[in-house]
């Protein structure tokens, strides 16, 4: 399984859209066997093309802090599982997801430039 989050800073950044990068884990058997750094692109997410890359790569589940409604619809219609409300430490986050602790908050940003239409 590859996890993905928008990372600053080794933590979690607020917006899918605009982080510093992705930080996507490779996880087999229930462990974090290897990290890799993804460069964000220019743009919004939801159409940036960032999804495609990332389904590309194997993701599978995006761990985030905030995110649009537009986003969150283009990644799930790849098959990427997100889960919102998501802060704090990267790897205390993945280890915590893995245990059945992190939970989607169902909250979408409202102030997100990046729409449906």
């Amino acid at each position: 399984m590859k996890i993905a989050v928008p990372t600053k800073g080794g933590v979690v950044d607020n917006h899918f859209g605009h982080c510093d990068h992705y930080t996507i884990f490779t996880v087999n058997d229930g462990e974090v066997k290897m990290k890799e750094i993804l460069p964000s692109p220019q743009g919004c997410g939801c159409k940036s093309g960032i999804v495609l890359v990332l389904r590309r790569k194997g993701v599978q589940v995006m761990l985030a802090g905030n995110m649009g409604e537009g986003a969150r619809n283009v990644l799930e219609s790849h098959d990427i599982k997100v889960i919102r409300g998501c802060s704090g430490n990267i790897d205390e986050l993945v280890k915590a997801y893995l245990a059945g602790e992190v939970n989607d908050n169902g909250e979408a940003c409202s102030h997100h430039e990046c729409s449906n239409s």
